[in-house]
């Protein structure tokens, strides 16, 4: 007998008992009945959980006056092992597994074989269905899929009973419903509660039994199909042809997408009588089974990468194929994901958006500068979030500590929120400094500004006192649009940043897409050039070769910029000539304007930035062309150290107060001395209270950073004497051996300087 046959001659029998009138414990007790008579089994028991505890509720074969009676904690004997590893197990002799236990009042001395069967609800096991034979045997595979098919069909059963309540069926013991602490690395500082929503929400199934066979099935096939071109579609986006563990994950996610091992188990779950959603669940249990069996790391290290595979396929057949921004959020929110786009996050509602927590993540992802100019906390590298992680539970995120408490005691909560009243009470401080200027102690007048990319971000410009925008990243209105922005949409959002700026200056960074920021409408032509997408095709070089996208902007920034100071800046240049040749777009734009009698900006001042380090190498060339040069700490960084800022493995390892990056920064500093060119640094690193003492100490006086770090940085300015600073950054650069943090650490405590 097949799988499927044996699967629908259990259900064709169940749907006839699950119809009746009969109250849910006669239910159960035909259940047993059918499944022994149809399996042949001697015994076939249901245990479920009540009160913590796993009790019998019905049984075929053992004494019938221990039902109700019997009753095992969590992980206690065989069945607690099922439940508490949500697993199958399949013995042939059961007293030979070390989890063993002989309970007398059963009556089942006499069997050997065993197998059991996790019955699962809300993704949590809330019971176990189990068989016994006399005969010591290994059960078939085919009798194996039957009872979880069976299973399945029971949680709807025990769902619409009731005959466990809410909260066993959401958790089964104190570690998985109680207070949990979960680490992680800290990638944006700050406080934040809220309820956990998962990027991606699993489907829930409501419905096991189908009501049209030939129906599923279609809708499985178109399912498949819409799967596999979006695994298509992820081989061409860029960040999935750098190799490493990404490539290993799309080769997984291909080779099951494609298997028509996969599809046709799937069919025969649904012969047997299991709508899509519950044949697709049913797979996909017996797979976990078929994985756990198998000693091999790499296959464990790959189950998440398969229940991600499977999630996508339920989610297409349910309908329910967006994330959780398109759901939009409905409480305070602390979301959950293994790793994010920028752009993803941008989908968000910001107001409410309390935290981010993230299985991988690395300190200098886009995702995480985008994140810091939201204000929202972030830990990512978090362990054991699945297990752990409810949707709906309540989350205390302390991202600054890189630690969330899940589901806290009420004392705990109330800590909490103190801190948080504290924190809130240091930030209305930084306010206080909005319109203080920032002066060194002796005197040195430090530039604050800050760094943007959307049009709410210009609301920060007033309040924080900055004193312009340093960076606005253009490239945010290409990542969250499906198709390129058209001209008359970029002006329009030129024109309102510079009016929300007013006489402010802002210095616009040309678009820099490509690398780990890829766009639907260019990722096909990005993946086909680049092994290393991070050094190839991308920003600047991305701009000069993509006909039209260029001028496009820059005749968009010009029409904003009518009658007023424009700033541009040219993200990645590499070499002199490249800078030479993204003006000569602005020129032709602007000779062009000028013939259509356009109002002109009033004057255009060009800058480059300094993140390719070849460029250091050629700035006496470069200088006399500029009038500002930033220098971008973030690719520098990466670049430097040939150090992907993506890959989780390298997100700690290289430090931004490393004698190497600070005595190349200040070269580049010292070079540029005479030359009238305004240097500043625009990257995460200036928004850093000890790495700002550092760019302080070595001769930088314009930092652009994020608008939350503006009154920080501020306040630190005013504590600072820039002679003394200077003096001990030269002599400790002088000594390559000294720990830079460290002794940089101890000047700022001894001066009363808070630097956390």
């Amino acid at each position: 007998m097949t799988a499927a046959a044996a699967a629908r001659q259990i259900l064709t029998r169940l749907t006839e008992v699950m119809a009746s009138r009969m109250h849910a414990q006669a239910k159960l007790d035909q259940v047993v009945e059918i499944i022994g008579e149809c399996l042949s089994s001697e015994v076939c028991s249901i245990y479920l959980l009540r009160e913590g505890m796993l009790e019998l509720f019905a049984t075929r074969g053992l004494n019938q006056s221990a039902v109700h009676v019997t009753r095992m904690a969590i992980g206690e004997g065989l069945t607690g092992a099922i439940a508490q590893k949500v697993e199958t197990l399949n013995l042939a002799e059961a007293k030979a597994h070390p989890d063993f236990q002989y309970r007398p009042e059963t009556g089942e001395e006499k069997f050997h074989s065993f197998a059991g069967v996790p019955i699962v609800y809300r993704a949590r096991a809330v019971g176990v269905l189990c068989v016994q034979h006399v005969e010591p045997r290994r059960y078939e595979e085919v009798e194996i899929e039957a009872l979880q098919t069976t299973a399945m069909v029971l949680s709807e059963l025990i769902a619409n009973a009731e005959l466990v309540d809410e909260e066993e069926a959401r958790g089964l013991t104190q570690e998985q419903t109680g207070p949990q602490t979960l680490t992680g690395l800290t990638l944006v500082k700050g406080l934040g509660a809220g309820h956990a929503v998962y990027h991606q929400p699993r489907v829930e199934i409501t419905q096991v039994m189908a009501e049209d066979t030939e129906a599923e099935r279609q809708r499985v096939y178109r399912a498949f199909d819409k799967m596999r071109e979006q695994i298509d579609t992820l081989a061409s986006q860029a960040e999935f042809g750098a190799g490493g563990e990404h490539e290993e994950v799309l080769e997984t996610y291909k080779m099951f997408a494609y298997d028509e091992g996969w599809s046709r188990r799937i069919n025969e779950a649904i012969d047997s009588g299991l709508t899509a959603e519950a044949a697709i669940e049913r797979v996909q249990q017996h797979t976990r089974m078929r994985m756990r069996e198998i000693d091999d790391p790499l296959l464990a290290d790959r189950m998440h990468d398969l229940e991600d595979l499977a999630n996508r396929l339920v989610r297409i057949v349910a309908g329910q194929v967006g994330t959780a921004a398109s759901q939009g959020l409905r409480r305070d929110t602390i979301l959950i994901a293994r790793n994010l786009g920028p752009a993803e996050l941008l989908e968000y509602d910001k107001r409410r958006l309390k935290g981010v927590i993230l299985e991988e993540g690395s300190l200098t992802a886009h995702v995480v500068i985008v994140a810091r100019a939201m204000n929202v906390p972030v830990i990512g590298r978090a362990k054991g979030v699945r297990t752990t992680i409810r949707e709906g539970d309540e989350i205390l995120l302390d991202a600054t500590a890189g630690n969330a408490i899940i589901r806290p005691l009420p004392q705990v909560a109330d800590a909490f929120q103190a801190r948080f009243a504290k924190s809130r009470e240091k930030q209305a401080a930084y306010a206080s400094l909005r319109d203080v200027e920032p002066f060194t102690r002796c005197g040195t007048r430090i530039q604050v500004m800050m760094n943007a990319g959307l049009r709410d971000d210009m609301s920060a410009l007033a309040m924080t006192g900055a004193d312009g925008v340093g960076l606005f990243r253009t490239e945010f209105q290409f990542l969250v649009s499906a198709t390129l922005p058209q001209r008359e949409r970029q002006t329009r959002l030129y024109r309102d940043v510079l009016d929300a700026a007013g006489d402010k200056p802002v210095i616009f960074r040309t678009v820099d897409i490509g690398g780990d920021k890829s766009v639907p409408y260019l990722a096909s032509e990005i993946a086909a050039q680049d092994e290393n997408p991070a050094m190839g095709w991308r920003a600047l070089r991305l701009a000069l070769e993509r006909e039209g996208l260029m001028k496009i902007q820059a005749r968009s920034l010009l029409e904003a910029a009518g009658g007023r100071s424009l700033y541009v800046m040219f993200p990645m240049v590499s070499e002199p000539w490249e800078f030479d040749a993204a003006k000569a777009v602005f020129d032709e734009q602007l000779a062009y304007l000028r013939a259509q009698k356009k109002l002109l900006p009033e004057r255009i001042l060009f800058g480059a930035m300094l993140e390719v380090p070849a460029l250091a190498e050629v700035l006496d060339l470069l200088l006399p062309k500029l009038s500002f040069l930033s220098i971008g700490t973030n690719d520098l960084t990466q670049f430097l150290f040939a150090a992907d800022r993506a890959n989780p493995k390298l997100a700690e390892r290289y430090d931004w107060l490393s004698t190497s990056i600070l005595r190349f920064l200040r070269r580049v500093m010292q070079n540029a001395v005479g030359s009238g060119v305004d240097i500043g640094v625009c990257g995460e690193m200036g928004g850093r209270r000890l790495e700002a003492l550092a760019l302080m100490g070595i001769g930088y006086r314009r930092l652009s950073i994020t608008p939350a770090a503006v009154g920080p940085i501020k306040e630190l300015v005013r504590k600072v004497d820039l002679a003394e600073l200077t003096a001990a950054m030269t002599g400790w650069l002088a000594d390559p051996s000294v720990n830079l943090r460290k002794e940089l650490s101890a000047w700022a405590d001894a001066r009363d300087i808070e630097y956390d």
